[in-house]
């Protein structure tokens, strides 16, 4: 067994349950699941008091994409100097938290572990719950941390560089999924195709902004499963029309614009009309978009056009948590432990491929 120091020896962790939600008030949430460090505050009663974030994408540029072992090593640098400089900014200390809540999963194995191993140390040491988290839950529920805020029951489209669903969520802990994509994600399509323009990574941003020089109607790319009856999503199709695109056409600055016009379009347009059946689905009218993508100015127009025109309502969270962040953990962590047992177990293990399907926190 490991010590929570990661000593290889054994020890005798305290374990402790309670049978009634711990009285906590003050959580650090911590972010480690990829290639951005988050850090944050958040007060049961004043909300969130204050967040950090170290991104690696200078780190990861001259690569192309998220090197995993340099992810980790970056990981382990800033984190501690990230949660002191935090708790300074706050004027609060360590001895004030009550909870650490950390990504436990999905995400890279060993970016994980750094995250799950800090907290579960300082947990440890101050004698205070940790409560995992998964980190699409964590995206799910950051528009709450916006004003205004959706209520539940409401449809959320989860849309980011590893994954497209749509759920419905009736609570924190009660998701019930709809669809989503059989491959490649609707970020994934953004950054693939933005490589494929010879756009720096990460490209999605890039290329929606190169496409704001393009000539409408040039090029016409496939919807893929836009009619397909069901509410799941496919990209890679997409992905191929863009490079056939950049095969057959030279690359001058106006034709490269033109695909990235043409290909922000018909991922928009996809994410657009799946999203307006699943509300039509689920009876619905409040629709929730979460993630990197979420944070697209098209995606935001034509929702809030086409979602308003049915008498419904969008709401995004603020464009600094559509990334990866800590305050969407802390804030998770805030709501579970509001309604389960807080548990004091120092042992922890992570989930680099965890299913939102499987969380079961409220019946």
């Amino acid at each position: 067994m490991l010590s929570p120091c990661g000593a290889l020896e054994p020890y005798n962790a305290r374990i402790e349950i309670y049978s009634e939600p711990a009285i906590v008030k003050l959580i650090l949430g911590i972010e480690s699941s990829c290639d951005e460090t988050g850090i944050a505050l958040y007060h049961t009663e004043r909300g969130l008091l204050a967040h950090t974030l170290h991104s690696q994408i200078a780190l990861h540029n001259e690569y192309g994409g998220v090197v995993p072992e340099l992810a980790s090593r970056d990981h382990v640098r800033h984190a501690l100097p990230l949660i002191r400089d935090l708790l300074q900014k706050t004027g609060r200390t360590l001895g004030e938290v009550d909870a650490i809540a950390y990504t436990q999963g999905p995400g890279l194995s060993g970016a994980l572990l750094v995250g799950a191993s800090i907290a579960c140390a300082l947990a440890y040491t101050l004698d205070i719950p940790t409560i995992g988290i998964h980190h699409l839950e964590g995206h799910l529920l950051s528009p709450l941390l916006s004003d205004p805020a959706p209520e539940f029951p409401f449809v959320a489209l989860l849309v980011s560089g590893g994954h497209t669903q749509l759920m419905r969520v009736d609570g924190v802990g009660r998701y019930a999924l709809l669809g989503e994509s059989v491959d490649d994600a609707a970020g994934e399509a953004f950054d693939k195709s933005a490589k494929l323009l010879g756009l720096d990574y990460p490209g999605g941003a890039l290329l929606s902004r190169l496409a704001q020089r393009g000539t409408p109607g040039r090029f016409k790319l496939p919807r893929p499963m836009l009619h397909s009856g069901d509410l799941d999503f496919s990209f890679s199709g997409l992905k191929t029309a863009v490079l056939t695109l950049t095969q057959q056409h030279d690359l001058d600055e106006q034709t490269r614009a033109d695909i990235a016009y043409a290909a922000q379009e018909a991922i928009v347009d996809v994410l657009v009309q799946k999203s307006l059946a699943a509300l039509g689905q689920a009876g619905l009218d409040q629709l929730v978009v979460a993630g990197g993508v979420g944070a697209n100015r098209l995606l935001r127009a034509r929702l809030d056009e086409t979602v308003g025109a049915r008498g419904g309502r969008v709401f995004y969270p603020d464009l600094e948590f559509c990334t990866d962040n800590g305050a969407m953990i802390a804030l998770a962590g805030a709501m579970r432990l509001q309604q389960q047992a807080a548990q004091r177990d120092y042992r922890f293990n992570v989930k680099p491929r965890w299913d939102l399907r499987d969380l079961n926190y409220a019946d």
